[in-house]
């Protein structure tokens, strides 16, 4: 028997199906994600294990933005990780990993962080806050091995599945205990201190993994506001906004349900927004 009969269709195709409805409601149209793995000897041969595990992946984050679809997404297991600013000829996303054998939970890191580059409608526009969005992704990453040590641990997750949510949870846990705040300091203080270099080197692994373990049991609390970030974008200048005016520009923009999360975010850095109007 083959790896994918013996998967059941929800961790094939868990974005396919529609959320319930009252009886005299019209049936919802049907949400594909289509994720498309090239085939490749990194992968070891097994692309549909790679594209069960990827969409898995992508549904710890999916399934909180309701209202939004997307072309297909084509990975490849080398040259990255990075997530393409060229669109295939019909809209495709590219994104490439940097693994590949049988490294799940490292599979699984690596495209929820570029995952949540897509979720949070990137572009080309150069700023100063781009660290931020780095660091959101990282949140994403450190999200999804979380949730999928739980959804995999329980039944009918397949037995192989099963044996690799702690993995999940491990790998999680080990980028975690290697970005706490320094003893006795508050995020707020560390951002004072640091701002400056984020706002030159939007890339720096370490600094942004720092904030997103900070900021992760906020998404973790209310998982419903990732979809605020579905706006980032639109915070984007292209100039040299402060970090504070970023924050208000990202709030302004987001539906009125997502602004208090918005503050809260921006409490965390000790930056106090007022409430805004919608633009």
């Amino acid at each position: 028997m083959s790896y994918q009969t013996c998967l059941p269709l929800f961790l094939l195709f868990p974005c396919v199906c529609p959320p319930a409805r009252a009886a005299d409601e019209k049936p919802a149209k049907p949400r594909v994600l289509e994720i498309r793995p090239t085939a490749h000897d990194a992968w070891g041969n097994n692309t549909e294990r790679v594209r069960a595990v990827l969409l898995s992946t992508a549904d710890t984050l999916y399934a909180y933005f309701p209202d939004r679809e997307f072309k297909p997404i084509l990975v490849e297991p080398l040259k990255g990780p990075i997530t393409l600013f060229e669109r295939g000829p019909r809209g495709e996303y590219y994104v490439r990993l940097d693994t590949g054998d049988n490294l799940w939970a490292q599979w699984a890191y690596q495209f929820a962080h570029e995952f949540g580059h897509i979720l949070s409608s990137y572009d080309e526009v150069s700023h100063q806050n781009k660290w931020f969005e780095e660091t959101v992704c990282e949140v994403a990453s450190l999200f999804a091995l979380r949730k999928l040590s739980e959804t995999w641990a329980k039944p009918p997750s397949p037995d192989s599945w099963q044996r690799f949510a702690p993995n999940m949870r491990k790998y999680a846990q080990a980028r975690i205990d290697k970005a706490q705040l320094p003893a006795g300091t508050t995020l707020a203080k560390w951002f004072e201190d640091n701002s400056r270099s984020l706002s030159k080197n939007g890339y720096d692994r370490e600094k942004n993994t720092l904030v997103a373990v900070q900021l992760l049991p906020l998404f973790e609390k209310t998982p419903e506001h990732w979809e605020s970030i579905t706006w980032l974008a639109k915070a984007k200048k292209g100039h040299a906004e402060s970090f504070p005016d970023f924050l208000k520009a990202w709030q302004s923009h987001c539906p009125e349900k997502h602004r208090p999360f918005v503050a809260a975010v921006a409490q965390q850095f000790g930056i106090a927004l007022e409430k805004v109007k919608q633009p």
